[in-house]
């Protein structure tokens, strides 16, 4: 019964390390993503508009919001594919194989248990059925030794 306290109560640690790390992951993800709007919107503003009187200078002034236009959208793509790819799982790797480990050990003493309990309500059933043939052979021996040591004296 220890061991099943102690696998539980790793699992439940192990289960609460993983959503922490995740939850964390997730915070820095946004807090990134956050980051990345709003320089994305002070600093491009800034940019279109250099790189739009630039560029109307030497284009027509549709092609030149055109080029400024494909430019933003490209950064903002590779901001938001940069915070896509973070990832807890390294991290958590040795969590997830303790937690592994836990559930394992607690399914095995769970099993165990059942085939102890198993064992038990058949061992009850054939008393119930057969009294006297279940508790025989334990009286037997002690009637015997003591019949034995009455004869030799």
């Amino acid at each position: 019964m220890n061991r099943i306290s102690r696998n539980l109560s790793i699992v439940y640690r192990t289960e609460r390390l993983i959503a922490r790390r995740q939850i964390e992951v997730m915070r820095k993800q946004t807090g990134i993503l956050a980051a990345a709007g709003l320089i994305g919107v002070i600093g491009f503003v800034m940019l279109n508009v250099a790189a739009y009187w630039a560029l109307a200078a030497i284009h027509s002034p549709q092609v030149a919001a055109l080029i400024v236009a494909l430019i933003d959208l490209g950064v903002a793509a590779l901001l938001a594919l940069t915070a896509l790819r973070m990832s807890a799982e390294r991290e958590l790797e040795p969590a997830t194989e303790i937690r592994d480990t836990a559930l394992a050990e607690l399914e095995d003493d769970v099993t165990a248990a059942a085939e102890s309990a198993k064992t038990l309500t058949e061992n009850v059933g054939r008393m119930a059925r057969d009294p006297l043939g279940s508790a025989l052979p334990a009286l037997l021996m002690p009637l015997i030794s003591a019949f034995l040591r009455s004869r030799k004296e």
